[in-house]
């Protein structure tokens, strides 16, 4: 079974229990995944969206712009795609796995190891040839089981360990935003004090992902001797620092905690230092 990243090939040898989960999106442009998968899906494929499947409503000025799903309505969720116990799940999105990564983060937090992120995602499976459908799937639903036990922390965790020298916390955002030199979304520029940056799309090359050998050089390169401290992984709204999790991950690395409310959390309330 798979547990981190498939390749496409990889992805086209399985048998018939595996569940395709499309996961396409766009930051701001909420119906175009869904557009596209009706254009075309890998097979058999089921659509998640990851503002209204994989994230919770967002409650302002209290939580960020995707907060996780309540345990129960991942169980309804996963009941209605299909996965049982033993499916093997294969999540992909457009091209990077910036999204997929959310639904891989997810199903390990309710207990369902078995599923993988497709390197290169749809871009990779179509330029491989890989067979693509637009038919309406009927889907036999499943009774999923499964115990939320997330590897997480909240904002109050975050706060009242800032700083601290055996905890280290990693911002998936791009360095201008890190830097605050810009803000495009949220209503703050900046970081959570004593971050570091890394920016998720360091952990690919030419579309596909890097390397295990690759991707552990490059966090030993940015931790140094922290690599053995607990590690936080965060970015604007909790879902690009899951792409950071599934690289060390897939490194081979001890499993980051997800800051799930992420930036967008962090400054709703402005006692928190920036």
């Amino acid at each position: 079974m798979y547990q981190t990243l498939i390749s496409v090939e990889e992805a086209k040898r399985l048998g018939s229990n595996v569940i395709f989960v499309d996961c396409r999106h766009q930051l701001g442009k909420p119906a175009w995944g869904k557009h596209q998968y009706d254009l075309g899906h890998l097979p058999q494929a089921r659509f998640a969206h990851i503002d209204h499947d994989l994230s919770a409503p967002v409650i302002t000025g209290k939580t960020g712009r995707h907060p996780l799903p309540t345990p129960e309505s991942l169980v309804a969720l996963f009941s209605k795609l299909g996965i049982g116990a033993t499916t093997q799940v294969v999540a992909y999105d457009q091209d990077n796995g910036m999204f997929a990564a959310r639904l891989w983060w997810l199903l390990r937090a309710m207990g369902h190891v078995n599923v993988a992120v497709l390197d290169g995602g749809y871009a990779a499976w179509v330029a491989s040839g890989g067979t693509v459908e637009n038919t309406q799937l009927e889907i036999n639903p499943s009774e999923f089981k499964g115990e939320w036990s997330p590897h997480s922390v909240d904002s109050d965790n975050v706060l009242a360990h800032l700083n601290q020298p055996n905890r280290v916390l990693i911002d998936a955002r791009l360095p201008a935003r890190f830097k605050g030199l810009e803000e495009p979304i949220d209503r703050k520029a900046g970081h959570i004090p004593g971050a570091i940056n890394l920016p998720f799309n360091e952990n690919m090359a030419n579309g596909v992902w890097r390397s295990k050998e690759d991707l552990k050089a490059q966090f030993k390169e940015l931790l140094d001797s922290a690599l053995n401290h607990e590690i936080v992984c965060y970015c604007g709204s909790g879902i690009t620092a899951c792409h950071n999790i599934l690289a060390m991950v897939y490194a081979g690395l001890p499993e980051p905690l997800l800051y799930a409310g992420s930036w967008s959390e962090w400054i709703v309330d402005d006692s928190r230092p920036i």
